[in-house]
């Protein structure tokens, strides 16, 4: 190619002479040009780890090494030795007539192939900024989300201990995502795929025991063999169970039905957590392979091992024995499963009586009416929604003079009861409604956590703000729960869009360095307010501003935090766009 023709893709970088004087140089485009061991080299002039310009780095040895974080790359092809920093970006270099040319695009090749590569690679070294430049890529070329969280789910399933918190995070951010903007759901991936690879660190991949050989056992027998090997933390004989059964051809609703009356065998398992990260890994399924059903599966066996029994702990025993009531309304529940007749509705009234019920001093009454109600054929998954609304409320009226860690127990009795809700409209085994009852019992004892109570915020007097971002900045401070609370009450009276507001609480969530229970809160949230999305009477509205105003007041707790998390994800995005971010 002669110079002439040199032009388009091909950036002219000066003479040769005059890089050999200068060493290194920086074209358009960004790109940095090394004259070293009389050979010419480019690469990007940003370091894909923070951004610094590497022109003003060490090359020594055909190492580039960046001056900020010390990053080691090898000039020729971009390759670093530091994983934490990923690889830059090489590009072609031609020398023609003493002119030095260079190629406008890298050599780095980003299709979707190398950028899952780059995800996977992230996840099992658990590196941030390339786990947060691989969801970058790959959402940049359209790939859809749910098949980016199935690399996440699929890898943290594989491995040893079982479901946990970093994909039950990531798995609630999946669902969200409809709520959120653009940079809110990269945020949104992020945390959840950055969370997974923490969670996962270290542990030892687990080969799945495989089911007994086929024989003529029925799904009924198999779920009583399942519900034993629980009952006595047999987890080995219950994959094996499992698997047999996923085998068999067992349907998802079959097999929910099995695992979760083995987790409601026992009370309020783990504090609510046993259910809820089974609902979690159910609610997985939409966005794995058909074949990775057994391995999503098997991961919630392990968590049966020990869990906590609630009807062993004082609170359920005294001053008032809850536990023989209860099972005293188990074995009046129904036997089978309503196949023909379809449930009847609660009434508003009936609503409105049971939620006063829920929130008050008299648990035996409050099982007494759930029996009865569940006996008269209403239908469970309202029942089971009005528990999750109660216990919105608790959050609601959490006096900020409790004890700070108390915002947990409201939160767990939240989102199990959530958690719940998404079961029973699932599926209707008789057997899994004692969780209804259960999340019933966890509102009650978390009566005194609303002694005093905060009072309900009330709309400010004159116009309300539309501009959400002043939410934001309210949460710019430490503990404005109550004044978090009343912008939200002014926002909702003045008719604010309730989508803005959505994607608001998402990003002041997702802009922090968020634990594990905020993204519960969240996602739990969202979920319960869409379920009452379908209507529109008084009750349904007030229970919609409940759910949205219980989540300010939680996001407000827990805020500001030192936001180096998302820091994270948004260098991967400016680099993307080529931003410079040093310059800045």
């Amino acid at each position: 190619m002669s110079v002439a023709n040199m032009t388009g893709e091909w950036l002219f970088a000066g003479t040769l002479e005059s890089l050999q004087q200068e060493k290194a140089k920086v074209i358009k485009g960004g790109i940095a040009v090394f004259y070293h061991e009389e050979q010419v080299y480019a690469v990007d002039n940003r370091c894909p780890h923070l951004g610094f310009p590497l022109h003003i780095g060490s090359l020594c040895d055909g190492i580039l090494t960046c001056h900020w974080h010390h990053a080691r790359f090898d000039v020729c092809s971009g390759g670093t030795l530091d994983p934490w920093a990923d690889d830059v970006p090489a590009h072609d270099v031609k020398v023609k007539e003493d002119g030095v040319w260079v190629h406008a695009r890298s050599r780095s090749v980003r299709d979707k192939e190398m950028q899952l590569e780059r995800l996977r690679n992230g996840l099992e070294q658990n590196i941030g900024i390339v786990i947060a430049k691989a969801i970058v890529g790959l959402l940049e070329s359209n790939v859809p989300a749910a098949e980016i969280a199935a690399m996440g789910i699929e890898y943290g399933t594989r491995l040893s201990g079982g479901w946990n918190a970093g994909l039950t995070i990531l798995t609630a951010m999946t669902r969200v995502l409809p709520k959120l903007d653009k940079m809110g759901q990269l945020l949104a991936l992020y945390h959840g795929l950055h969370h997974v690879a923490r969670s996962s660190s270290g542990r030892a991949e687990h080969h799945l025991l495989g089911g007994l050989p086929q024989g003529e056992v029925s799904q009924e027998r198999l779920t009583s063999w399942y519900r034993n090997c629980v009952e006595v933390r047999d987890t080995q004989g219950a994959e094996r169970i499992l698997l047999t059964s996923i085998a068999k051809g067992a349907t998802d609703e079959e097999l929910a039905d099995m695992m979760f009356i083995a987790v409601t065998d026992h009370f309020y398992l783990d504090g609510g957590h046993t259910l809820d990260f089974h609902n979690k890994a159910f609610e997985s399924l939409r966005f794995v392979q058909a074949d990775r059903r057994s391995q999503v599966l098997a991961s919630l066996v392990p968590l049966m091992a020990n869990p906590t029994r609630s009807e062993e702990l004082h609170q359920w025993q005294a001053p008032v024995n809850l536990v023989e009531p209860l099972r005293q309304a188990f074995s009046q529940l129904p036997q089978h499963r309503r196949e023909e007749q379809p449930f009847k509705s609660v009434t508003t009234e009936e609503e409105e009586n049971l939620v006063g019920m829920l929130l008050g001093e008299q648990p035996l009454e409050t099982v007494h009416a759930l029996l009865q109600f569940i006996q008269e054929g209403k239908d469970p998954s309202q029942l089971a929604q009005l528990v999750v609304l109660a216990a919105a409320e608790r959050i609601v009226r959490f006096h900020t003079q409790n004890d700070f860690g108390d915002w947990i127990a409201v939160l767990h009795t939240f989102t199990y009861a959530h958690a719940v809700h998404e079961a029973a409209a699932r599926g209707h085994e008789p057997m899994v409604l004692r969780a209804i009852f259960y999340g019933a019992i966890s509102v009650y004892l978390d009566r005194f956590l609303n002694v005093p109570a905060a009072p309900r915020p009330k709309p400010a007097e004159g116009e309300a703000s539309m501009e959400t971002a002043e939410l934001l900045q309210l949460m710019d401070q430490r503990q404005q729960v109550n004044q978090a609370a009343k912008w939200v009450a002014s926002y909702l009276n003045a008719d604010g869009s309730r989508e803005k507001l959505m994607n608001t609480l998402g990003h002041a969530l997702l802009r922090e360095d968020a634990e594990f229970h905020s993204f519960q809160l969240y996602e739990a949230a969202m979920s319960a307010y869409d379920h009452w999305s379908v209507r529109s009477d008084p009750f349904a509205e007030r229970a919609k501003e409940t759910l949205l105003i219980a989540a300010a007041r939680y996001l407000a707790a827990h805020a500001p935090t030192a936001r180096e998390t998302p820091h994270t994800a948004q260098i991967a995005w400016r680099l993307s766009r080529g931003e410079k971010l040093f310059e800045e």
